[in-house]
Parts: structure tokens; C-alpha cells; sequence
């Protein structure tokens, strides 16, 4: 069977409405995931009292379980306590718990190499402690943990293509649905794949941009 351009061609709307989604799932997970992370990463370098202990539960639930597992138990199972989401929220709510335990570790590990000497400044500023994480520990975290942090966002794109399994019309699906009816494997899998590598070259260009301008105020 020879590879069919023009078959790519006729497909490319439903392609395209597949990436639409993606990107809309992609970019709001992230999103929450950041905010997951910094949330949770100021819990644990505050070691507020029971709450420092829920946030490592949480971290170790997501990193030790599959994300099928929990995409399946969030869509599947939380009906039966009588929480029922949609399709997009159930693939949102998935994405950015996944994401948010792994960006807490990024960023607690940023946060661990801020100098005891930057605190005592921020103390002799009369900063309060919510001040310093603020104005201070975040943006050098932040500024430290980009790459892994990047890294993480990037499994998360990739990782979208799990929501076919519940149903949610993402790249991945459309390319299955009408592998499914046309039995052309080998065009829908190349064009997705191309896809999916454009979009993480996007994003890696976009982080390095970032990155470098971060850099820029403690370049001589």
C-alpha cells in the first residue's frame, strides 16, 4: 500500500479540529498544573502542618500510579461518589493533577537552592514570609527549575493522547476514528506524529526563549 498524500490532504480538517483540542486541553493543564506546583511547593517549604503531609500523599499517589489508572478512575469512578465531569474537564482535571505533582517537585527543588543568606536579607527587609516565597524564592525557582519544569510540560502534551481512551476528540482520536473507517494507518499515524513532534518544538523553542531572557539580568 503506497503512502497517499491526497487522502492526507481530504483529512486535514478533522486533523485539525483534533489539534484544536489538544492545544485547548494542553494549555489550560499546564497552566493549572504550574499553579498546582507553586501552591504545593510553598506548602512544603513552609511545612504547614498536616497539609505538608497531604501534599506529599498527593505526589506520591500521582508518581506511583499510571495516568490511564487515574484518567480511568477520575471518568469512571468519580461518578459513582456522584462527581461527574465532561469529557474536557475529566481530561483537564487528569492532565493537571498528573502535571502538578511533578512540577511540585521541580520547583521544591529550585526552592532548595535559594542561599539561607537570601532569607536573612529578606528578614532584615522586614519581608514576611508569604512576601519572600512571593517577591523572591518564586522567581529564582522558577528561573532554576525551567528546564524540568519544561520537561514536564512537554509529557503533557504527549501525554493528551491517553484521553482518546475516554472518548475526547484530540489529535490522537481523530487519527484512530479514521484509521478505524479507512483503514489508513500508516498516513493518519505519520501526519500526527509530525504533528505532535512540531508542537514540542514549539514549545522547547518558546521555554528556551523564556529561559534566556530569565538569564539576561545575570549576564554580563
Amino acid at each position: 500500500m503506497s503512502f497517499d498524500f491526497d487522502y492526507l490532504l481530504t483529512q486535514w480538517p478533522a486533523l485539525l479540529d483534533g489539534l484544536w483540542m489538544t492545544l485547548q486541553v494542553s494549555a489550560l493543564s499546564i497552566v493549572l498544573s504550574l499553579l498546582i506546583g507553586v501552591l504545593g511547593a510553598g506548602v512544603r517549604l513552609f511545612k504547614l502542618p498536616v497539609l505538608s503531609q497531604l501534599v506529599v500523599l498527593y505526589v506520591e499517589l500521582i508518581r506511583n500510579t499510571p495516568i490511564l489508572v487515574q484518567l480511568f478512575f477520575i471518568f469512571y469512578g468519580l461518578p459513582a461518589v456522584g462527581m461527574k465531569l465532561s469529557l474536557y474537564w475529566s481530561g483537564v482535571l487528569c492532565l493537571s493533577l498528573w502535571a502538578g505533582a511533578y512540577q511540585i517537585e521541580n520547583l521544591r527543588g529550585g526552592l532548595a537552592t535559594i542561599d539561607k543568606g537570601l532569607r536573612e536579607a529578606g528578614m532584615a527587609l522586614n519581608l514576611q514570609s508569604r512576601q519572600f516565597f512571593r517577591l523572591i524564592a518564586v522567581p529564582i525557582a522558577f528561573r532554576i527549575s525551567l528546564p524540568a519544569m519544561l520537561n514536564t510540560a512537554i509529557s503533557l502534551l504527549k501525554n493528551s493522547a491517553y484521553l482518546q481512551t475516554i472518548g475526547l476528540a484530540e489529535l490522537t482520536f481523530v487519527a484512530v476514528d479514521r484509521i478505524a473507517t479507512d483503514f489508513r494507518a500508516i498516513e493518519m499515524f505519520a501526519a500526527i506524529c509530525v504533528i505532535y513532534l512540531a508542537l514540542v518544538a514549539v514549545l522547547a523553542l518558546l521555554a528556551g526563549r523564556l529561559e534566556a531572557r530569565l538569564q539576561r539580568p545575570f549576564q554580563q
